[in-house]
This record gives structure tokens, C-alpha cells and sequence, in this order.
């Protein structure tokens, strides 16, 4: 789907801000249909942003089931021929919308875009009202999965895998944008280069689909505007002479500006889309990972979208903050753990020559780590009664849903097709091999992986030949070997070895690694949860990681604390980060500043 963009044919209104809602414990909206008048006892909500946390009542936080969100907003009135499109950044985790009682949508996957054109449903200049119902509720055929209990109350709870809480809202900005009849609805661009004695040339394939076009052409400018290339058709292959290379750290990017025209009934129309795109090649070869041809290492982190009141609900503010503070330490990338970002954060990587691993909604698809690593009996993961072939159908849905999304994005370097999934059984190939190749068939230019748990050693691993690169979640010294580092350290030096002999010719890049750090809690004796031990833990994991020239990079878990589930092993969250939640830093975000810009410099010279 393509992103929202104003142009000389498009406008584009916001609909953020402080919308109405209410609650809907006992699931009786529907029925009562609160979508055909206003609701009937609605509080104030913001939007973007999660509901859980804006106020301070527990059954807004804790609640389970669907909610209703509802504003006026008003048609253009100079909509003439145009069409009304009324779009969502994301619904979290299934949406239904209607327009004065009127459904104009269904989506389900909450971290991804949906649109309805509402044309004929609305009036031009006059208001009209919009519902929308947001359901939080995981099933095992959702993603990701999750399941419905009851606690010793008799309330109806919330069960899920992954180790993040389940935030719930309208947590991405809702648009309305017009558009003429005759539309781009698609654009897809791939890019090469080739150096020689006049200097280097940009290679730009692009197709174009466009509702009820005659005629495309499509002209690119470099970042100041200036014409470099232009054709005729609706696909084509373009040269860019001295072409600037989108690179790590570097961030130039192009427009393809996109024009479509058609006439119908004595009536002419044109679209005009701007389609941003880097020039720069990705290839992993020889347990390398390159781009533009150079080996490329990754220094940076898992993420979350997760902030003080607004929950995962999208903040420019709060976004740019933080990639300074990445930059501040020498980082060049990060991992979308564990769902799609938003597109203005993938847009501002962009700009910003950030290396992005673009990671699916698929956590949690291994209920064995219940069993594994803090007690109780696993559930049988891969069965007619829990994953099933209407889980695997809903995950190759989202899989191409979210390379449409972000395919033209040059920060995207690596399809992540899930986080911690069972990957040691015949099931989990059986689950994986057709989804692999969804990724390859929706996207060919692009390497392709998954993030492997602890439980999937080298010797029963039975996904990895699927993919292109070894992602590793290891807690040497944390989970295993508790504040035991040089036993850490002899285990995770066995398993690399392993790891390389398993899979020859594959880099390894380490997406997870750290312990809980209580910020401001110093240790003489440098135990565990202190800023210490986080120092001394991540030091000997780098330490490992420089003696291996098949290891490509170094993501720790996590940029900063986030909220999670209560639990005896969380304390107010999740507490690896190298910042807190409100981004404050700690002992060790000094330290490891000083080995990326290290090797940042080292890497420059």
C-alpha cells in the first residue's frame, strides 16, 4: 500500500486529535449498533496513542475486548471528481469503521495500514460521522497469537507469548486524502549501480499500477529538485549519471514523480505521486552482509515503540529524540522488534541513512519457552487446535502486506519473518518453508530471516536453511549462567563455533543480548541488575564478537526499558535498555558510545 503523500492531485487532511470513546466489556456495541448513532456515554481519547495508560483507571488499562472510537470531520467542498479516501496507520489489533452507519472497512493485524474510499458515502462541504471499533483480543490464529482465559475472578484475561504488553488503540495517524479517479495505487522501484570511467550510474527499474490510466511517465529528482531522469510507460529501466548512493550513515534519496492520465466520458484527469527511493544494493555473501558491495556491520539495537502515557501510540517529537539519542552513541541500524514501525519512522531512517531490519507481527510462536525457561507445560505449538493453517494463512498475509508496505524503503535491508518462533521440529519447517517463500515471491532483491531463540541450537535447528542470514536472541549470563560470566562466555563461544559449522557461509548478526539493569542501582561487586553487571556482561559479548569475522553485527536488547506484562521477572517492565523508559542513560550507554563511535572511525579509515 502505498504511504500518503500531498501533491499537486492530493491533499491530505489530518484527523488527529482528541477523538470520543468508550469502552465495550460486555461486547454489546454491535448489537446495540453504536455505529448508527453517537455513542452513549463516550469519555475523551487522543489520537494517535494506546488508551491503556491516558487514564488511571484500571479497566481501561486492563481491558479486554472491543472499544469504540468516534469524531466528525468534514467532506471537501471543492471534492468535484475527485475521490475521498479516509486511511489508518494502524488499528491495534483488529479494526471495523463505518461512516454515518454506513461499514466502508475490515482489517485485521494491528501494525499495518488500511484505507476505505468513502466517496459515496459522504456529502462534499457537509459533516459526516466516523466509528471505529478497535478488538485487543489474540487468538492462535491471529498475529500475533495469544488466548482467551478466565483469572480466579471469573474475568475474561488476556494470554499471550510475547514479552511486551498488548497496547491497544488507534496508535498511528488516520487522514483523509483525496485523489482524482485516474490513480497510482502501486509503485515499486529496484535499484543498482555500475562504476567506470565517467563515474557511476544509477540503474532504476520501476513499475507503476494506475487505476484507468492511458498514458504514464515518470520523471526523478535528486534531492534538490533537479530533473536527472525521465520515460514513458508504465515500467522502465532508468539511468541516474553520477548518481549519489544511498548509504549507512548517508541518506540521499531520489523522487520518482509518477503521472498518470485518462479521460472518460469528455472528462480528462491526471494523478500525480511522489515515490522517494535510495540508490543501493544489498547482497549477503561469503558470511558477509554488504551493501553497495562493502561489508556492512551492524551496531544498534531491538526497539520498541513504547513511551511514558502514549504507549506505542506514534509521537514525532518522541521519534526524533530518539534517533538522536542513537546517533549520540555511534549507532547505524536497529531491528522493528516485533512488528511493523510506523511509516514515518521508516521514512525518517530514510533520511537519516539508518540500516533498518524490517521485522513482522509474528512473536510468540513458541510456547515452548513457557516450559523452557520459567517453568510449567509447554502447549503443543503446531496443531489443528492452536497454529494452524489459518495462522499460517493470516502470517503470509501480513508477510506481504508489509513488504507492499515498505519494499521502496532503501533503510530496509533484511525481512525478519518472526521473533523467537519454534524453529527445532519437522512442524515449524513445515510451517516456515512456504512462508520463506512468500518473502522471496513478494520481494527478490532482499535477504530474508528469522530471529532464532536460545532453545534452537546448531544441532536441532530445522529452519535456518531456509534463510539467508543467522539471527541469534541470546542471554548467555543472564537466562543461562546467571552472573556467571566466563561460563557465559565458554557457552557462547561453543555455540558459535557450532552455529558456523551448521551453516557455512552465513553471517551471524546477534539481534538480542543484555540483563536487566536497574537504573541508578551500583554494585561493589558488580552482581546482577546492576548498571555494573550490565557493563561487564556486554563487554565480554563484544569481546566474543571481535574474535569472529562471521559475526556481522551487534543489536542489544534492548534500546530502552518498555512495559511489559506483571511478572516476577519483570519489575516495572522490562528493564535491558541501555536508556530508561523516559530515555534517561545508563552506566553502560557511555561505555558502548565509546565502542560504535570506535568502530565507526575505525570503519571510516
Amino acid at each position: 500500500m502505498l504511504s500518503v503523500r500531498a501533491s499537486s492531485s492530493r491533499t491530505v487532511t489530518s484527523l488527529d486529535g482528541v477523538w470520543r470513546f468508550q469502552l465495550d466489556p460486555e461486547d454489546r456495541g454491535q448489537a446495540e449498533r453504536w455505529f448508527a448513532t453517537p455513542l452513549p456515554a463516550p469519555r475523551p481519547m487522543p489520537v494517535p496513542a494506546s488508551y491503556n495508560d491516558i487514564t488511571i483507571a484500571p479497566e481501561v488499562h486492563d481491558h479486554v475486548g472491543p472499544a469504540w472510537y468516534e469524531r466528525e470531520a468534514v467532506a471537501p467542498h471543492n471534492l468535484g471528481e475527485d475521490r475521498l479516501v479516509l486511511r489508518f496507520g494502524s488499528v491495534t489489533h483488529e479494526a471495523r469503521v463505518w461512516v454515518d452507519g454506513v461499514e466502508v472497512a475490515q482489517h485485521t493485524g494491528g501494525y499495518l495500514p488500511f484505507e476505505a474510499d468513502i466517496t459515496d458515502h459522504v456529502t462534499a462541504g457537509r459533516d459526516f460521522r466516523i466509528t471505529v471499533r478497535v478488538d485487543n483480543r489474540l487468538s492462535w490464529q491471529s498475529i500475533p497469537v495469544g488466548f482467551l482465559a478466565e483469572d480466579a475472578q471469573g474475568r475474561t484475561v488476556q494470554r499471550y507469548f510475547h514479552d511486551f504488553f498488548n497496547y491497544a488503540g488507534i496508535h498511528r495517524s488516520v487522514v483523509l486524502y483525496t485523489r482524482p479517479w485516474i490513480a497510482v495505487t502501486d509503485v515499486t522501484i529496484v535499484t543498482d549501480y555500475a562504476t567506470g570511467p565517467e563515474g557511476t550510474a544509477g540503474r532504476v527499474t520501476y513499475t507503476v499500477e494506475a487505476e484507468g490510466a492511458e498514458h504514464v511517465h515518470v520523471v526523478v529528482k535528486d534531492a534538490a529538485g533537479a530533473e536527472v531522469a525521465h520515460a514513458e510507460g508504465a515500467a522502465g529501466t532508468l539511468t541516474i549519471d553520477n548518481v549519489n548512493l544511498w548509504q549507512p550513515g548517508s541518506g540521499y534519496l531520489y523522487t520518482l514523480e509518477v503521472h498518470a492520465r485518462g479521460s472518460a466520458d469528455g472528462g480528462a484527469s491526471e494523478d500525480v505521486y511522489p515515490q522517494r527511493f535510495g540508490v543501493r544494493t544489498v547482497t549477503v555473501r561469503d558470511s558477509q552482509f554488504l551493501i553497495n558491495g562493502e561489508p556492512f556491520y551492524f551496531r544498534g539495537y531491538g526497539r520498541h515503540e513504547d513511551n511514558l502515557v502514549r504507549g506505542k501510540g506514534h509521537d514525532p517529537a518522541l521519534m526524533v529524540h530518539d534517533f538522536e539519542l542513537m546517533e549520540w552513541q555511534g549507532a547505524n541500524s536497529f531491528r522493528t522488534s516485533h512488528y511493523p514501525y510506523a511509516e514515518e519512522v521508516m521514512d525518517y531512517a530514510d533520511e537519516r541513512g539508518f540500516v533498518v531490519i524490517d521485522e513482522t507481527a509474528a512473536v510468540g510462536l513458541n510456547t515452548a519457552i513457557i516450559g523452557g525457561f520459567f517453568g510449567g507445560d509447554p502447549i503443543p505449538l503446531f496443531s489443528e487446535d492452536h497454529v494452524n493453517a489459518h495462522t499460517q494463512a493470516a502470517h503470509a498475509d501480513h508477510i506481504r502486506e508489509l513488504i507492499a508496505r515498505d519494499k521502496n524503503h532503501p533503510c530496509v535491508v533484511l525481512w525478519s519473518l518472526a521473533n523467537e518462533p519454534e524453529s527445532n521440529t519437522e512442524a515449524s519447517l513445515r510451517y516456515f518453508e512456504p512462508l520463506a517463500a512468500a518473502a522471496r515471491e513478494a520481494d527478490p532483491t532482499r535477504p530474508v530471516g528469522y530471529v532464532n531463540v536460545m532453545m534452537g541450537q546448531p544441532a536441532q535447528e530445522r529452519v535456518v536453511d531456509l534463510f539467508d542470514v543467522v539471527m541469534l536472541n541470546r542471554y548467555y549470563g543472564w537466562y543461562v549462567n546467571n552472573g556467571d560470566l566466563p561460563a557465559a562466555e565458554a557457552g557462547l563461544r561453543a555455540e558459535i563455533d557450532a552455529w558456523i559449522e551448521r551453516a557455512p557461509g552465513k553471517p551471524i548478526l546477534f539481534t538480542e543480548y543484555g540483563a536487566d539493569t536497574l537504573s541508578g542501582m551500583r554494585d561493589l561487586l558488580r552482581r546482577p541488575w546492576s548498571e555494573e553487571f550490565q557493563v561487564d556482561l556486554l563487554a565480554m559479548y563484544h569481546r566474543v564478537f571481535d574474535a569472529y569475522p562471521q559475526i556481522v553485527g551487534e543489536q542489544m536488547w534492548n534500546f530502552a526499558d518498555f512495559q511489559t506484562g506483571t511478572g516476577t521477572t519483570r519489575v516495572g517492565g522490562n528493564k535491558k535498555g541501555m536508556f530508561t523508559r523516559s530515555r534517561e542513560p545508563k552506566q553502560n550507554a557511555f561505555v558502548v558510545r565509546d565502542r560504535w563511535l570506535g568502530k565507526r572511525r575505525s570503519h571510516e579509515c
